[in-house]
């Protein structure tokens, strides 16, 4: 039994709870500051404290129970950042359910097939989401029962606070007190169940529901270190995985955070100075934005970026020094939702352009695309990765198909290592555009496209942007005598899509779409045609 030397380690030094309850871990880590700020909302100065979580949490979990939440139920979790989520969050843990996050920007239809995937029978949200898709949660027939943050009513729902606050009404399951940390026991789950429930897009152009287990959660957020108390500002949103996951590693080292809704450059800019932000979290194109601004606050606090979800440019994190020049480092990372969050970080700074080192518990090859041969030092391939933190398998799909006979994860990412085992992240196989953070899938614009009346065939492509990283762009072929324009189809698929499946690069038209003889677009040919700007009739 010997390792082999083509393959790249990470360190295997994390240690977890004997339990294998990420619950359970995460409110002993939250009990243990109660008494320290865990988030403040910038926008309004509210401040929440570590205990104020934990005691929500416990008696959100004893609620649950008692509404008849079983060992594996899956409870949908919809909102805006705001302080319930993550007692919401813990409390679903606690009760040995399943946490699946929804994306608040998904269309009806976009909606409807995450929900179907993992079947959730209680529902979580705020009241914005169920305002915005009650009709969509109505229609689903498996959906039991319906929670909505605050104490106001909304017709055949539970107020969150009927479940978190004693002396509730309804004495079916409200609580005449709160429940004690040294009374209270979690439901009891094993390591290897799923925790979270979370959204990737594929090739196929929808999203696969990615089951996340204790231990991977566990071993992602167990501190291998004693990191300094910075104060971060968090921006990303709590249902995507770098938000989620980010967030929850904060709470394992009792740091304080400071949050917002959404991005405003000035908002954001004015609540660097007022807290003294340490620590800036962000994806690239906040980076961009932060960094055009000529406003003017004072940002000589921020020591340390770190960036994620899309690529970072070399001129971008220069930039960022200039803006705030007390940045000792702009450091990111690669990774995905079936890897828990991150498989590589670089904490170089004289590695510009490298995504870095391989995480704790990973293991990553680079492989021939097509013969599948591994491949050494400064060899471009396909990265496969395996370890403790990957994901069990997308819901509902054979895992032979996204994983290798060693149990690899084919991640779809070309890219190569150096001989100090960096690595560098050239192309990728796989179809994804990376637009400001979000996985939008082609084929499902594509599909979209079709539907239309007077469109015959499309392809769609992400075009680079400093900005964004990469924006959708659409190549269409008309039915003979259709004469739309250009912005008819920008119009008919942001009637259709949510916001980042917009067609921000454009459409252009061409007489027949490129593919090969099995009928697969050709997409590298799309691409080359963006570059010679020849594709417009």
């Amino acid at each position: 039994m010997l390792k082999n030397k083509s393959y790249v380690y990470g360190r295997s030094d994390r240690y977890v709870l004997a339990t294998l309850h990420f619950g359970e871990y995460l409110l002993k880590k939250i009990w243990q500051n109660k008494d320290v700020v865990a988030l403040i909302n910038g926008a309004t100065d509210e401040k929440l404290f570590y205990g104020e979580i934990a005691q929500d949490a416990m008696n959100l979990a004893v609620s649950l129970v008692r509404l008849g939440v079983k060992k594996g139920d899956v409870i949908a979790l919809s909102s805006e950042n705001r302080r319930e989520y993550w007692s919401s969050v813990i409390g679903c843990i606690c009760a040995g359910a399943t946490v699946t996050t929804i994306n608040l920007t998904y269309t009806k239809d976009e909606l409807k097939h995450v929900m179907n995937i993992g079947k959730p029978k209680y529902l979580i949200c705020s009241p914005y989401a169920y305002k915005a898709h009650e009709k969509s949660y109505r229609s689903l027939g498996y959906l039991k029962k319906i929670i909505v943050y605050g104490a106001e009513k909304h017709r055949a729902t539970i107020p969150y606070s009927d479940l978190t606050v004693p002396n509730a009404t309804d004495a079916k399951w409200g609580l005449t007190e709160n429940i004690k940390y040294d009374d209270f026991l979690p439901v009891e789950v094993n390591g290897y169940d799923t925790v979270f429930l979370l959204y990737s897009s594929g090739t196929t152009g929808l999203p696969k529901g990615v089951m996340l287990s204790h231990i991977s959660i566990l071993t992602c957020c167990s501190p291998t270190d004693d990191a300094p108390p910075l104060v971060s500002l968090v921006i990303t949103p709590w249902y995507h995985t770098m938000g989620l996951v980010t967030c929850m590693i904060n709470f394992c080292r009792g740091r304080t955070s400071v949050y917002l809704q959404k991005f405003e450059v000035e908002l954001y800019m004015k609540t660097i100075e007022k807290y003294k932000i340490e620590v800036l979290g962000v994806v690239p194109p906040i980076l961009v934005a932060l960094c055009k601004s000529n406003l003017q606050y004072d940002t000589s606090s921020v020591m340390l970026v770190t960036c994620g979800a899309a690529p970072l440019y070399e001129e971008t994190a220069e930039a960022v020094k200039k803006r705030f020049p007390s940045v000792m480092a702009v450091l990111q990372g690669y990774g995905m939702t079936e890897s828990t969050l991150i498989l590589t970080f670089n904490d170089n700074t004289e590695k510009i352009g490298s995504v870095g080192t391989v995480m704790e518990h990973v293991v990553l090859k680079v492989v021939h695309p097509e013969t599948r041969e591994v491949l050494g030092p400064n060899k471009e391939g396909e990265i496969c990765a395996k370890g403790v933190p990957m994901m069990k398998g997308y819901l509902g799909k054979d895992r032979k198909e996204d994983f290798d006979d060693e149990g690899f994860f084919r991640t779809g990412d070309m890219g190569y290592y150096d001989e100090e085992g960096c690595f560098y992240i050239v192309d990728r196989l796989k179809e994804l555009i990376k637009y400001k953070g979000y996985q939008v899938p082609p084929a499902e614009i594509e599909a979209v496209l079709l539907k239309h009346p007077g469109i015959r065939d499309a392809g769609v492509v992400g075009i680079p942007d400093t900005a964004a990283g990469e924006l959708p762009a659409a190549f269409v072929v008309l039915q003979p005598g259709a004469a739309l324009t250009e912005q008819d189809i920008k119009n008919y698929v942001a009637e259709n899509l949510s916001n980042p499946k917009h067609l921000r690069g454009g459409v252009r038209f061409l007489n027949e779409i490129p593919k090969n003889p099995s009928g697969k677009i050709l997409r590298r040919e799309l691409r080359k045609l963006v570059k010679s700007n020849k594709s417009k009739l």
